[in-house]
């Protein structure tokens, strides 16, 4: 079957065979290039995107932070507000305790 291919190259002169081959060689290096080139792109599409990827995590994670920020300042005041109650609860009835007890003191004083 090669002779077929080759058939058709009889009637033509030495240095035309010689052009052709160097033709086919380049054009396969040619096609390769581009193929190499176009894997290249994809990779590089593809890396692209990794990193477009991870930057939208990034600024997703941080806008969640924001977001929960003030729900946690909340509940810091919120519980900061419990202890004083609690702590006003304490002291307003330890004045009542000393109240009562200088109530007694000064009924004592006077009898």
């Amino acid at each position: 079957m090669s002779w077929v291919v080759e058939e058709w190259k009889e009637d033509l002169s030495p240095r035309v065979p010689q052009k052709i081959h160097e033709l086919a060689s380049q054009a396969d290096k040619i096609k390769k290039e581009c193929q190499q080139r176009q894997f290249q792109l994809e990779y590089l599409n593809v890396e692209n995107e990794k990193d477009e990827a991870a930057t939208l995590k990034r600024e997703s994670q941080s806008l969640m932070e924001l977001c929960d920020s003030p729900e946690k300042a909340k509940q810091n005041i919120s519980n900061d507000l419990q202890i004083k109650k609690s702590q006003a609860n304490i002291q307003s009835s330890q004045l009542n305790s000393s109240k009562k007890t200088i109530k007694k003191l000064e009924q004592e004083l006077k009898r």
